[in-house]
């Protein structure tokens, strides 16, 4: 299988250094992207916005020849559910890393403080204590040596969706900050912020407690809950 693997914000592909091995062991073929302005700490990211990014993980499921898994971390997870959208009947599975689908004229977070068109990673004190759970001092030195600024544009702006059949692709989210039983509450009460994980037709999720980025702290882990989710994929449209 084809996994292609979406970094969150200020992340590359190397970001998935840790996880892709496993994938690969088990026999799937790993695709961790660069997404446009990611490049480097020196690319510019003027112009670049949402749609960009998505068409960049369009491009490459167009690349690959059967269907695909998308992995997507944190704003990734937004990414990804574009490229559903644009592709539903070429993904198999979406897994939401500690992140998950966003909904017609959304936003990934436009309170993020930018410089031009740039937004550098802030400073640690800036997040909330459950996002650097097990994330230690070498961890985060060693994130914000590799951190490149996120564009303004991927940032601030809305989603564009066009097509239902989205619903129809069956989706993982690796609950990693809140446990899935209060995301599955956040479903059942109509909560906004899960208005479109609520459509979509078929959620498993599996529990990963640990901080915002399971790649760093638990990426043993986390590439096992990425190989479960695609096993069940296999399992069930065999």
């Amino acid at each position: 299988m084809d996994i292609i693997l979406v970094p969150g914000f200020w992340l590359d592909a190397s970001s998935w250094a840790e996880v892709a091995p496993a994938l690969e062991a088990a026999g799937h073929r790993p695709h961790p992207l660069t997404l446009p302005g990611l490049e480097s700490v020196d690319s510019s990211r003027a112009g670049i916005g949402l749609q960009d990014h998505i068409d960049a993980v369009v491009q490459a499921v167009d690349a690959m020849g059967g269907r695909v898994v998308l992995v997507g971390h944190s704003g990734g997870g937004a990414i990804i559910h574009g490229a559903v959208d644009a592709r539903p009947d070429k993904v198999q599975r979406a897994i939401y890393v500690d992140s998950g689908p966003l909904g017609e004229g959304g936003v990934i977070n436009d309170e993020l403080p930018a410089e031009g068109d740039d937004i550098p990673l802030p400073p640690w004190e800036s997040f909330d204590d459950a996002d650097l759970v097990d994330l230690d001092d070498g961890l985060r030195q060693a994130f914000r040596a590799r951190a490149i600024p996120e564009p303004r544009g991927v940032a601030y702006g809305k989603q564009q969706l066009h097509d239902e059949g989205r619903y129809d692709v069956p989706a993982t989210v690796i609950a990693c900050e809140f446990p899935s039983a209060m995301i599955r509450e956040w479903v059942a009460a109509g909560h906004p912020f899960v208005s479109e994980l609520a459509k979509v037709h078929d959620v498993e999720y599996i529990d990963l407690p640990t901080g915002h980025w399971p790649q760093f702290t638990k990426p043993e882990q986390l590439a096992q809950a990425i190989l479960a989710a695609v096993d069940r994929t296999n399992t069930s449209r065999a």
